[in-house]
């Protein structure tokens, strides 16, 4: 299935999905998300998150805190006043340990449902792993690996393999339960490492990726971000290695939580959890000892939208459904994208499929800021395709995205405010990433319909011979900015370029030069 066949957002099964509501009642947070859009990497319409604390206490008191209780209906009450707004059909309410674990948890899911008509699906640990396993699928598919997600009261493992969740099992090792443990740190020491065993005990041997969901462990990548002085502050996709997790770890011991908080942007509620959170991850990596660690922003309410999904649409590339999507709606020649990468083509007849890949979504990509100023195009461009919620992207394919689209529009990318994250590629990738933004900004210049008949390129890389091939009534388009354009592809390639004209159905000899 390439990746432009037919998209699957207009189709009825994926159409269904366009604006799905979700809540997740967890023991540290309530909140709602409404995803809208492609359906296979889908926008996020409205994210609210109410710090309500549910879970605090329950070592002590067996049920839900009251502060957090009437936090929580409120909130409950206004995500309901919010659906009904965005005139959503339902909303898809699940609520996890703390609820499932207290004595008055029942007794809160029907106070809920008087109040607002909003059913909470209760669900047990293992289903709460399996879901935030889909999620992880979501934004990659076809992962294999660990999938760990930590909430305010407990802490659930999956496996997966081949786009499927195998063994799961969860425990007690969410950080409001840590924090009440008596003895201190000797004692959550000796408690974590003893179910950390069990919990090997019952997985078996984990030694590929790691996947972190959950709100704590995002905290900490944040500090490992301050600590490493990372540029790019996106979440999604960061990943670390057990040697950086161990230095982040004794970091957050030695430092200050309230100075770490600060510098981070971390939550004062979350970074209260981070210490605990840390002590965790600490164990976890000394006994799974991961090849390495990537950090989710996908779980268990993505993985509540991936449940709903059509396997057909589970099999689609995320990026590639992403950009078909954002083409459709914000280009202004929607399935000019294909055309473009046709053109271009030639010049990646040798590249892995991965970088074709790269080069299919840039084209789908380079005329959807065409809204912006001409002045700063080139950095919306940068900025949109570096910070955009896209699955399925590492951080240094982001910023070769970032700086292909910078190229569609400007020669130069120095001088910019993105300079500093331009070292997270290699020189040689930069310069992969120029001749195709310079290919893309060459290629827009030939035609405006996308099915018109359009020139062709011809690239000899070892001659380093770059031709182009038109038709005698595509030769009006080739003028003066389109030849600059030209010329500009040929010196990033390092290549000697030829223009040439042929009739219809076969090529004649040289016409023009350049």
């Amino acid at each position: 299935m390439g990746p432009f066949s037919k998209p699957l957002f207009e189709d009825p099964s994926a159409r269904k999905l366009a604006r799905v509501g979700v809540v997740d009642v967890g023991s540290n947070s309530v909140r709602l998300v409404v995803f809208d859009g492609a359906a296979r990497s889908p926008a996020y319409f409205y994210n609210e998150k109410i710090m309500c604390a549910l879970g605090a206490d329950m070592a002590d008191t067996g049920h839900l805190s009251i502060e957090g209780r009437a936090r929580a209906l409120s909130a409950m009450k206004r995500f309901k006043k919010l659906a009904d707004g965005m005139g959503l059909s339902e909303l898809t309410c699940v609520a996890t340990a703390a609820v499932r674990d207290a004595t008055d948890g029942k007794a809160f899911c029907e106070e809920v449902r008087q109040a607002t008509g909003l059913r909470i699906w209760v669900i047990d640990g293992e289903e709460e792993a399996r879901l935030s396993a889909q999620g992880v699928l979501l934004g990659w598919p076809g992962a294999y690996g660990l999938v760990c997600d930590i909430g305010g009261s407990s802490m659930e493992l999956a496996e997966i393999s081949g786009g499927r969740v195998g063994r799961r099992v969860t425990s007690q090792l969410g950080p409001l339960k840590l924090r009440d443990i008596k003895g201190g740190a000797k004692a959550r020491k000796a408690h974590i490492k003893e179910v950390m065993e069990t919990l090997e005990d019952r997985m078996g041997s984990q030694r590929d990726r790691l996947f972190l969901v959950g709100g704590s462990w995002r905290a900490i990548a944040r500090i490992d971000m301050l600590r490493r002085g990372y540029p790019l502050h996106v979440l999604h996709e960061y990943r670390m290695t057990r040697k950086s997790v161990s230095a982040t770890v004794e970091y957050i011991r030695k430092n200050d939580v309230e100075d770490l908080r600060t510098l981070a942007g971390v939550s004062a509620t979350r970074a209260a959890l981070v210490p605990y959170a840390a002590e965790v991850l600490g164990r976890l990596i000394k006994t799974f000892k991961p090849k390495d660690i990537a950090i989710s922003s996908y779980g268990i309410r993505e993985g509540m939208l991936y449940e709903q999904m059509p396997q057909r649409l589970r099999d689609r590339d995320p990026l590639i459904e992403a950009c078909r999507f954002a083409e459709a709606k914000d280009a202004r020649m929607p399935g000019f994208g294909k055309a473009l990468n046709s053109f271009i083509a030639p010049l990646y007849k040798s590249a892995s499929g991965p970088r074709k890949r790269m080069v299919k979504a840039a084209c789908l990509l380079h005329d959807v800021s065409w809204r912006a100023h001409p002045d700063y195009r080139a950095e919306v461009c940068f900025d949109n395709a570096t910070r955009a919620n896209l699955g399925g992207l590492k951080h240094s394919e982001r910023i070769f995205l970032g700086l292909a689209l910078l190229h569609r529009y400007s020669n130069k990318r120095e001088n910019t405010r993105f300079e500093d994250l331009y070292g997270m590629i290699d020189e040689r990738t930069r310069l992969e990433a120029e001749v195709l933004g310079k290919a893309m900004r060459f290629g827009a210049m030939l035609w405006m319909n996308k099915d018109e008949e359009r020139g062709e390129l011809r690239w000899f890389p070892q001659k380093k011979q770059l031709e182009l091939w038109l038709t005698p009534d595509m030769v009006p388009l080739f003028g003066e900015v389109a030849e600059a354009r030209l010329s500009s592809l040929a010196s990033s390639l390092g290549a000697n370029v030829t223009v040439k004209t042929r009739k219809r159905g076969k090529r004649v000899p040289d016409q023009i030069s350049a």
